[in-house]
């Protein structure tokens, strides 16, 4: 399985867990591959209607930008036989 065929598949398994949460703004962050698993790290990037931007900059908030902020997972897929292995968070450092 190849980076685009992984890829798409991740995107694919995402939406369908997520199914009736309203996800939007789905795209591609990340990619890894790792040997010694055989399997393609992807990091996918997506938002929710519930989660506004937890941070906005004092410019953003006099402007009345209420951006909503991103989620990030990372779906393992076995390179293979496709099979989707896990989904993990993808927590950037200033999100902790």
């Amino acid at each position: 399985m190849d980076v685009r065929d992984a890829t798409r598949k991740a995107k694919e398994y995402l939406v369908d867990l997520f199914d009736g949460e309203e996800i939007k703004h789905v795209g591609l962050e990340e990619v890894v591959f790792d040997e010694t698993a055989n399997c393609w790290g992807i990091t996918i990037g997506f938002s929710r209607p519930w989660d506004r931007n937890a941070h906005p900059t004092a410019l953003a908030v006099a402007f009345g930008d209420r951006r909503l902020a991103r989620s990030y997972k990372v779906i393992r897929v076995n390179a293979d036989d496709g099979r989707v292995v896990s989904l993990t968070d993808r927590v950037l450092p200033d999100q902790r």
